[in-house]
Formats: C-alpha cells, sequence, structure tokens
C-alpha cells in the first residue's frame, strides 16, 4: 500500500493519535503525518503510507491554509480557547470592518513571530509545553513566517460588545503559529485577544474537500476498498517544479546520479522533481552546494529497475 490519505482530523486527537489508529485500520506500520495540528484543530492532515512517507517532509514544507475565529477581550496561556485567561480587557468601542481589514492587511508579507509557551518547539533540548506545565517561562527564540495572503469572512459593517469575535482566512508558510497571529490581531487593534476557533482548509494540493472521515474510512476497510482513498505519492509534490527526463536518465537516478542543472531551472531555490517522461517520481534534487551547476539527489523515491 502506497499514497498519500487526506485525512479530515477531528477536534480531540493528536496528530500522532491519527497516525496510530491509521496504522491498525491500514495494518501497516509506514504511516507518518505530515506536520502536527493541535489537538482542538480540525481539518486537512495529509498522511503518508508506504513510499510515499518519504516525501512528509516536503508536503509539511508546502503552504498552508486556515479559517479561524478571533476573540478579542481576553486572552489565555495558550493563546486558544482552551487556556485559562491572563489578560481581560473588554470592548469599549465599536470597531469598524474597515480597521479590521487595516489591521489584517498589514500582516501580509514576512513577520516574526515568537512562538507561544505551550507549543512543541525545542529550548535546550526540552519542548515549551514542558516549561509551561511547570509553570516556567523561558526565552523563546523568534522566527519569520510568511503571511501571503489574509481576508476578513465576516460581512458586518461594525463589531460591538464586550467581546467581539469575527472570522478570518489566512495563507501562510509553514511553521506559523494562527494563535499568536490572532493576538498580535487583537494587539493591533488594542484589545487582548485569542484564537477561539481553527480549521486547516489546505495543505499543499490538499483541501477540505479531498478529505476521509475517520468513519467513512473505516466503512471502506469494511467494504475492502481503503486503497481508493489514497491518493498517488506525486500529488503531494505537485506544487515543486519538474524536471522531466528520458529512460537512459532514469536509470542513473535510481541510482542516485548527480544530474546537471536544466536551464530553465537554474536559480530555482528549493527541491526540484526529477521525474520519468509518464509522470512517475523518481527523486527530489537539490543543487549541489559545491559544483556549480549541478544538482545531487536529496531523496530517492523509487529505485526498481
Amino acid at each position: 500500500m502506497e499514497g498519500i490519505l487526506p485525512l479530515f482530523k477531528p477536534a480531540g486527537m493528536t496528530s500522532h493519535d491519527c497516525v496510530f489508529k491509521l496504522r491498525k485500520l491500514l495494518r501497516t506500520k509506514k504511516v507518518g503525518h505530515t506536520g502536527t495540528l493541535d489537538p482542538d484543530v480540525t481539518g486537512v492532515l495529509p498522511i503518508c503510507v508506504g513510499k510515499a512517507t518519504k516525501i512528509a517532509e516536503y508536503i509539511t514544507d508546502a503552504g498552508k491554509a486556515y479559517e479561524g475565529e478571533v476573540t478579542l477581550g481576553f486572552t489565555t496561556t495558550t493563546e486558544d480557547a482552551s487556556g485559562e485567561k491572563v489578560d481581560e480587557k473588554s470592548v469599549d468601542r465599536t470597531l469598524t470592518k474597515k480597521e479590521i481589514e487595516s489591521v489584517l492587511h498589514s500582516l501580509v508579507g514576512e513577520i516574526e513571530q515568537t512562538p507561544p509557551m505551550y507549543s512543541a518547539v525545542k529550548v535546550n533540548g526540552k519542548k515549551l509545553y514542558e516549561y509551561a506545565r511547570q509553570g516556567i517561562e523561558v526565552e523563546r527564540p523568534t522566527r519569520k513566517v510568511t503571511i501571503y495572503s489574509i481576508e476578513l469572512l465576516d460581512d458586518r459593517d461594525s463589531y460591538a460588545g464586550e467581546l467581539v469575535s469575527f472570522k478570518f482566512r489566512v495563507s501562510c508558510s509553514k511553521g506559523t503559529y494562527i494563535r499568536t497571529l490572532a493576538v498580535t490581531i487583537g494587539e493591533k487593534l488594542g484589545y487582548p485577544a485569542h484564537m477561539s476557533s481553527l480549521v486547516r482548509i489546505q495543505s499543499a494540493s490538499f483541501s477540505l474537500e479531498d478529505c476521509f472521515t475517520f468513519a467513512q474510512l473505516e466503512e471502506m476497510a469494511e467494504e475492502s476498498r481503503l486503497e481508493t482513498a489514497l491518493y498517488p505519492l506525486e500529488t503531494g509534490i505537485s506544487y515543486l517544479p519538474k524536471y522531466r527526463i528520458n529512460d537512459k536518465v532514469a536509470e542513473k537516478v535510481k541510482n542516485g546520479a548527480l544530474l546537471q542543472i536544466p536551464k530553465d531551472l537554474e536559480g530555482v531555490e528549493g527541491p526540484i522533481v526529477a521525474e520519468t517522461e509518464d509522470g512517475k517520481a523518481l527523486a527530489i534534487y537539490r543543487a549541489h552546494p559545491t559544483k556549480h551547476g549541478m544538482m545531487k539527489p536529496d531523496k530517492v523515491l523509487r529505485n526498481e529497475q
């Protein structure tokens, strides 16, 4: 069994819980997820099965899109609805749609984020949430992330009340903390805030419409048609640039040979997929660090003769 299973992750399960359950369902240990989603977050979680586990990191590196809700009026220890209130300030004025949209648009581009204490980022070999559970706050390194687009989904002209909530859609680079983004939106509007709900609507080329629920998968397993839920390995790396090769070069690629970077891909940053004439991905290449104009295999995906 080989391919990518786009799972709709339910609330209350960790990404690892999902993998554990799918290993039993698929009857294989070679199952891996493509980036952690917090337990309360639902949505798209591509699961790699068999040889497709080799490309998990490239799906993880791809862009993501979310639909979330910001609530102004208080923030929490976790920056989402699961934490304890730590700062409260009632919204004492009417906010306009234009004002909120202006704040959202100001965040488009490269921004710096400080990972929340309740996160899996490691500091001195220990995960931040482990410090947080002991009541210890440590200095966290900031990280640069990119917001490609962000838009307000609510259509009201004004927002008022002690607590104000509004929904938004964001497209962003990997590693973006939407919880932290919600807090930043609140700060820019002058109020403490937290992320009150979140759904991941896209990961790499997979969207909500592609996803299967556990209930659907269990039914498919009973009918012995689980394999029909798997997308080809190539689907997960469809966003990467391609280099089409003939059969002769393909044999060299299977053995990990260096290749000359094709002219139309010169200057391309990041990985390049070497694929056969019928579109089968054989390997993922990167520019050679010392040999100018050459690229070396980052990962050989298929080496059957």
